[in-house]
């Protein structure tokens, strides 16, 4: 015999289970009555979870972490952290966004005042990530703009050979440096604003606050388009990739795995912190999306379908990716074997004469027969002869989109489709980052207003985030603003992300407890979490944070932080040396900032001066046995709630009571 429901004041109740003698209290809030927004669709809804997961990250930031961690090794900590840490906390974002309906400052405070902090840092993290990503969506517009021209401009270097600093490098690369970014030497060195970015970082601001100004019903129509334009895209690149001669090597040097990686800690950190960025767990903005459902919605479904979707993509477009680096690599080989080649014949006398084709078998050892003798043969760079050394280099941040993959994109046959490729491409990646920016700047928006820190209109609030994160964001727009760009990528959206979802485990499970989350899925589903969930909930998920995030202090602190640079006599990338102090500072700051936020509240909290002036779900529930104060809640209540919550007891539900409907438990 199932559960009783009973219904008082447009509140369902679900009552004693039959024969078990166990309270099953489940408080459910008339929807109708409330104002919330709600998606227009099921479809719209889980198109904009995939979109705020599937972004630049996908096709930007995996392949890198691919070709830096062992290639197929790296794949092997990223598919296990999928399975026990990014799903696991996936669901849990969905299940208590959805259960509350709030912002994730609001949904914390609600389960134990005490942890209000981790809502606080879910937004100083999307917050500082919405500050660097919108500027790579800039960059992406920079591009786009400048593709609607043949040959495309980075297609040759200028001035006929006379640009020293375009013919030491390439002319992909003397583009991204000198003409998009006109980078300066070093980090210490600010050079002012460039005028360029910053117009196409406003753009990409604006773009942001137009489709965002009425909440997710205008960011819910855009994604639309957002979500589903960049898979046609992929779609056509993976037929014209995987028939690139040259794509057999990228693919095998993606799959085939280092197996030497897997004992770096460090691998292991990126493989959790990707899978975090990736699925934009702990960001809020997965709260924030899920607040917007109705209670009644099978939401370990929806965890898994979009977790799945998101790592197939990215695994998809390193597909995509490595098979036109192999084909790059392939061609550049070829091409400095023929630069040898001219060498040997022009500048080694009779050499001609002996008819020796160089090939990658034998030029180095034709480099060592005549290095003494001949100058021209000494200084040669092999930089770009070797298959293997180009893969094992074809990957570095920024500069796979903007340097390598638009230098391939050069060489896809015929030449004059060249702009259609790279509009095609551009247009993809502005469309990925749109549709993680709409969820990233959900989870500051929506947490501020829920929390009554905004009582004004969100358009307002809106136009306001766009604006300061504009001004704030000048930083990027500097000479060197890609060197900031890289501190806030390595740091802002990595150590807090794994330490901000530590804390959510242990709050959900350990302190709001497993039984009452049981409790509220089977409402929400109608089912119970299975044994994967509980195991991995309650102890693979944090054990494996804690153990990865140990390893990893450890093997930091023994490591000095160094950046690179671009140095425009040599024509290429080179170490710089160590951050100037302030530099190091700000990568540190970035680091504790976020999580700094989760022990401060919970000081304040617990010693009363900053109290928390709002209802906990142990207050709501203590209503339906007597009306109680809605005024700011004592150190002594605080204490009391926590241990309560912890223990995991309920109020018993009075025979008599009358439920107010405006109460709800998560």
């Amino acid at each position: 015999m199932g559960d009783e429901v009973i219904e008082q004041n447009g509140v369902e109740l679900s009552n004693v289970e039959a024969g078990t003698g166990k309270e099953k209290i489940v408080m459910e809030e008339d929807e109708s009555a409330d104002d919330r927004p709600a998606w227009d669709n099921k479809i719209q809804y889980l198109l904009s979870q995939i979109g705020f997961a599937v972004g630049l990250g996908n096709v930007w930031r995996f392949p890198y972490l691919c070709q830096r961690n062992g290639g197929g090794a790296f794949l092997i900590p990223y598919l296990i952290m999928l399975v026990i840490e990014g799903i696991p906390i996936f669901h849990l974002e969905l299940a208590i966004g959805q259960r509350i309906r709030k912002g994730s400052i609001d949904v914390w405070n609600q389960i134990n005042p005490l942890l209000g902090g981790v809502g606080v840092a879910m937004v100083a993290v999307s917050f500082l990530v919405a500050l660097y990503y919108n500027v790579i969506i800039g960059w992406c517009a920079f591009y786009f703009f400048n593709s609607f021209q043949a040959p495309l401009p980075w297609a040759t270097c200028p001035g006929n050979g006379t640009v020293l600093e375009c013919e030491k490098s390439s002319p992909t690369a003397y583009f991204w440096y000198r003409e998009a970014l006109d980078t300066s030497e070093s980090i210490e060195d600010g050079g002012g604003i460039n005028w360029k970015m910053m117009l196409c970082i406003f753009t990409a601001w604006l773009i942001v606050c137009v489709c965002m100004i009425k909440g997710i019903k205008s960011s819910g129509k855009a994604i639309y388009f957002t979500a589903t334009f960049p898979y046609v895209v992929l779609l056509i690149f993976f037929f014209r990739g995987v028939t690139l001669e040259g794509a057999g090597e990228g693919l095998a040097f993606l799959f085939i795995p280092r197996l030497d990686k897997l004992a770096d800690p460090i691998v292991w950190l990126e493989a959790a912190t990707q899978i975090f960025f990736s699925l934009s767990v702990a960001f809020g903005g997965l709260i924030s999306f899920s607040s917007y459902n109705p209670r009644k919605n099978n939401c370990t479904r929806d965890a898994v379908v979009v977790a799945i979707i998101n790592s197939g993509t990215s695994i998809f477009a390193s597909i995509v990716i490595f098979s036109v680096l192999g084909f790059k690599a392939v061609t550049d080989s070829r091409k400095c074997l023929q630069e040898f080649q001219d060498v040997l014949d022009t500048r080694v006398p009779g050499f001609a004469s002996t008819n020796t084709t160089v090939t990658a078998a034998n030029y180095m050892d034709l480099w060592g027969e005549y290095n003494t003798t001949n100058p021209a043969v000494r200084d040669f760079n092999f930089g770009y002869c070797s298959k293997e050394g180009n893969l094992n280099n074809a990957v570095g941040g920024t500069g796979l989109a903007f340097v390598v993959f638009t230098e391939a994109m050069n060489q896809f046959y015929p030449l004059e489709m060249g702009p259609f490729w790279s509009i095609l491409f551009f247009l993809m990646l502005a469309n990925l980052g749109l549709s993680s920016m709409f969820g990233t700047l959900e989870g500051v928006i929506t947490p501020l207003r829920d929390a009554g820190i905004w009582k004004w209109r969100k358009e307002f609030l809106v136009v306001l985030l766009c604006v300061v994160c504009f001004l704030i964001g000048l930083i990027f727009a500097q000479y060197s603003g890609s060197y900031w760009l890289d501190i806030f990528n390595d740091y802002s959206g990595t150590f807090p992300l794994l330490i901000i979802a530590f804390f959510e485990n242990i709050a959900i499970v350990y302190v709001y407890g497993l039984k009452r989350l049981s409790d509220d899925l089977e409402y929400m589903t109608g089912s119970r979490p299975n044994i994967y969930w509980k195991v991995t909930w309650m102890f693979l998920t944090p054990i494996s944070m804690l153990v990865i995030f140990g390893a990893t202090i450890y093997t930091e602190a023994t490591r000095t932080i160094t950046y690179k640079g671009w140095d425009a006599a040599l024509g290429q990338v080179v170490d710089k040396g160590p951050y100037p102090w302030w530099g190091e500072m700000m990568c540190y700051v970035l680091i504790c900032l976020p999580s700094l936020f989760i022990p401060l509240v919970f000081f304040l909290r617990l010693t009363g001066v900053m109290p928390y002036r709002g209802e906990t779900l142990k207050s709501k529930q203590a209503r339906v046995v007597k009306s109680g104060s809605r005024g700011a809640i004592s150190k002594q209540n605080l204490v009391t709630d926590s241990v309560t919550s912890v223990s995991g007891s309920l109020a018993a539900y009075p025979a008599n009571g009358v439920i107010n409907p405006a109460s709800t438990a998560l």
